[in-house]
């Protein structure tokens, strides 16, 4: 039994790495990829339609769990998945790769919640933490691993190759759930699923997140189609609560979020993630912009928020003991919060030492807080309802860094071109461009081009856009934190 269950732990894991590993592989292959098949305004969306895709399949994978064979659904997934990337690997198009990535974000999203359902079901639940943290450890192996193997496949061999190389990868995960996963039919199996509630749920996060995802960018805040865009997201949201509430067997039990665990814990994975994704968005405009550093050093800050997280997660995991997941996120949400408050000293003198240091910390208490919170939500319900309640906490974590990726872009913005209105030395032309892509301050040697007297002025007017975004992940922390604190002691310890 113990072989069986460490064969179905490494199965599920690698199937969470493959989709872990497709999210930071591509940015290495996407210059080739645009310059084989063009279409370089579609370029966003090969990134958009897997996020989407993926955020918005995690918590219908999760309630279909709690109806059909887990089982059936994990192979499911796994062959969308490989199939998809095959499928993208041979695109001769950008339209054809953006679908077949649209498609990978479906199977992505399955993997994701299947693999914590199925480490929960396969733990026994003293253990579980531990069992679970080893998922938060694939995340930070990942990280390190992904742009660098990235950067190889497209150097030596071809980009398709990035997702061909998914297919010998998932075959042995299909093999492992296949011979290996136990198919438990539920005691309790439900006949029907509110299909009307999953249509209205998924049409009203897509337009949540493509709210988030193109606002500042592709659609102004203040433009007629983004009004357009928040009242069917807003009518749509309407409708699946009225929908929830008469249903007979809901998508959603709403009654899941009058118990003060489960909101709680959702609220602060969701605020962890505002905090750390924004981090992973924008600190490379910190680094390698306003302390004019090397891509390189920007990998290492990039890193250490990664093992950080990945460390946190094991950390917890291995000393844990049931009963004490209130006091572990509560120590995690201070750790977050403590490195949250450091990083508001950071300046244009700041060292590289310093940025991993703080980054560290940061990402310790992001693995203590999304990990611990993961026990107390599934705690909060009963066994039937293990499947939504995981994969609720999970898109908790996907919509915080989606949300927070967008406020604070576009506050980073905002203060950064009011900022380089100020800057009389600075050429219109490049202050043009800049409003076009502020990523023109990574690109090599631009620092270069600018004249001396207005380089330290630009630096700053970068500085006080990334800081604004500082201080809404510091805020982010703080109310992570006391959503920590208002969670319930255990009572079966």
């Amino acid at each position: 039994m113990d072989r069986q269950r460490s064969m179905v732990i490494w199965a599920a894991l690698l199937a969470l790495f493959l989709g872990a590993l497709d999210a930071l592989i591509m940015s290495a292959a996407m210059p080739s990829i645009v310059a084989e098949l063009a279409g370089l305004e579609l370029y966003a969306w090969v990134y958009s339609a897997y996020f989407l895709t993926r955020a918005v399949s995690l918590p219908v994978f999760g309630k279909l769990a709690d109806v059909y064979s887990v089982k059936k659904l994990f192979l499911f997934s796994i062959i969308l998945f490989t199939v998809a990337s095959v499928i993208a690997g041979l695109s001769n198009s950008m339209w054809m790769l953006i679908i077949s990535r649209a498609f990978q974000g479906i199977g992505a999203g399955g993997n994701f919640a299947l693999v914590y359902i199925v480490l929960s079901h396969v733990s026994e639940p003293s253990n579980r933490a531990k069992t679970l943290s080893l998922a938060s450890s694939i995340w930070g192996i990942s990280s390190v691993i992904g742009p660098t193997l990235g950067g190889f496949i497209v150097t030596y061999f071809s980009w398709r190759w990035i997702f061909f190389i998914n297919l010998p990868v998932g075959l042995l995960s299909l093999a492992g759930i296949a011979l290996f996963l136990q198919s438990k039919e539920r005691v309790e199996k439900e006949t029907s699923l509110d299909l009307t509630g999953v249509m209205l749920f998924t049409t009203f996060v897509l337009g949540l997140l493509c709210i988030f995802i193109t606002g500042g960018r592709e659609l102004p805040w203040l433009s007629p189609s983004m009004a357009i865009l928040v009242i069917f997201t807003l009518v749509m949201g309407i409708l699946f609560y009225r929908q929830e509430k008469r249903a007979e067997k809901p998508m959603i039990h709403l009654s899941f979020f009058t118990q003060r665990n489960f909101t709680m814990g959702i609220s602060a994975t969701f605020l962890a993630s505002f905090t750390i994704f924004s981090l992973f968005a924008y600190v490379p405009l910190y680094i390698q912009g306003s302390l004019g550093l090397s891509p390189m050093q920007v990998g290492l800050a990039m890193v250490s928020l990664s093992l950080g997280w990945s460390f946190g997660a094991l950390f917890y995991g291995r000393l844990s003991k049931k009963g004490a997941e209130r006091l572990w996120s509560i120590w995690g949400g201070l750790v977050l919060l403590a490195g949250s408050v450091m990083m508001l000293r950071f300046n244009l003198g700041t060292s590289m030492l310093e940025c991993f240091a703080v980054f560290l910390i940061i990402g310790i208490g992001m693995g203590l807080v999304s990990l611990s919170t993961l026990i107390v939500v599934q705690d909060s319900v009963s066994n039937k309802h293990l499947g939504i309640a995981t994969s609720l906490h999970q898109f908790g974590r996907s919509l915080g860094g989606t949300v927070g990726v967008g406020v604070c872009g576009g506050i980073l913005t905002t203060r950064l071109f009011g900022n380089l209105a100020k800057v009389e030395t600075l050429p219109d032309e490049m202050v043009a461009g800049l409003e076009r892509s502020v990523e023109s301050m990574l690109q090599p040697g631009f620092h270069a081009l600018i004249p001396d007297e207005a380089l330290v002025s630009l630096k700053n007017a970068l500085l006080a856009g990334v800081y604004s975004t500082f201080i809404l992940c510091t805020l982010s922390s703080l109310l992570c934190f006391f959503s920590c604190v208002l969670l319930k002691k255990s009572t079966d310890g």
